[in-house]
């Protein structure tokens, strides 16, 4: 006869197996820094746009994509993690956004609303440079704006196809796979963000503390902190001292998406005292 022991051991074991097969399995498919629920808070409106009726981005699309990219949020400081995914979260956001600008109280809940640029649905040919002759445009293609970071130019096609994709001409000659394959859109969202471009740094090196600004950029006003990452976006609208509903809306996005994320936005938040990228 069995003690009363032996019988809760054996019911307690195999219990226990379980449980850390589903704590290793939640560790390898899940995403420490942001679950499935704080997305969805997040991103009470996402797919409203032009992806209403077959749903494109999703939570899942968004975790493998970040698998591909080990840098990505790569910070020991939980706070510094935090604040660098409200800063990649707003600028994908302000990038998809679908908000009306009359209703401000829930303008920052419309992030991945769309996934393509609504103007250029039927092409737009001035994405094209033809001078790039180691990434040309295809004829016929159109390289306008697509996915999360809205990827545009066909040297940026080309250089994120190549770099991930182990090829140039897959999304050169199919750009329109970045609305068609959601893990693959997300990727070029995270590429973009952790990928410098001389002479910008990455947007990742900025929010993690890693860019120091060199002589140059002291001169001219680059600091560290989210305003660094609005002049690597988009400098040459939005910086400098140049009016841009633009630049009040990115920055109102990463303060939202502070708020939202429970994380202080840091410092050097605006880029109007910063010459753009280029220039």
């Amino acid at each position: 006869m069995q003690s009363p022991l032996s019988i809760l051991i054996r019911i307690i074991l195999p219990l226990l197996f379980i449980s850390c097969l589903s704590a290793k399995q939640d560790r390898r498919d899940g995403f420490k820094i942001l679950s499935k629920v704080e997305w969805d808070a997040l991103f009470p409106h996402i797919n409203g746009g032009d992806s209403v009726s077959t749903p494109f981005y999703n939570y899942e699309a968004f975790v493998a994509a970040t698998k591909r990219f080990p840098t990505f949020l790569s910070n020991t400081s939980t706070e510094l993690q935090r604040r660098e995914l409200a800063a990649f979260l707003a600028t994908i956001s302000h990038e998809t956004g679908g908000g009306n600008e009359k209703e401000m109280a829930s303008f920052y809940d419309y992030g991945l609303y769309y996934k393509e640029e609504l103007t250029c649905l039927k092409g737009c040919d001035h994405y094209s440079d033809t001078t790039n002759t180691y990434f040309p445009p295809v004829n016929g293609k159109s390289y306008h704006g697509r996915g999360p970071i809205q990827l545009s130019w066909n040297y940026n096609y080309g250089l994120f196809s190549e770099q991930v994709l182990g090829n140039k001409d897959s999304l050169l000659k199919k750009p329109e796979l970045l609305v068609n394959d959601a893990e693959l859109s997300f990727a070029s969202a995270i590429w973009f963000w952790i990928t410098p471009q001389e002479p910008k740094p990455s947007c990742h090196e900025v929010m993690s503390g890693k860019w120091i600004p060199n002589q140059q950029d002291s001169l001219l006003g680059r600091k560290p902190g989210f305003g660094a990452v609005m002049n690597i976006v988009n400098g040459g609208l939005e910086c400098g001292g140049v009016y841009s509903i633009r630049n009040k809306f990115r920055l109102q996005y990463y303060l939202a998406f502070c708020k939202k994320l429970g994380v202080n936005p840091g410092e050097n938040l605006s880029c109007d005292g910063q010459k753009p990228y280029g220039m």
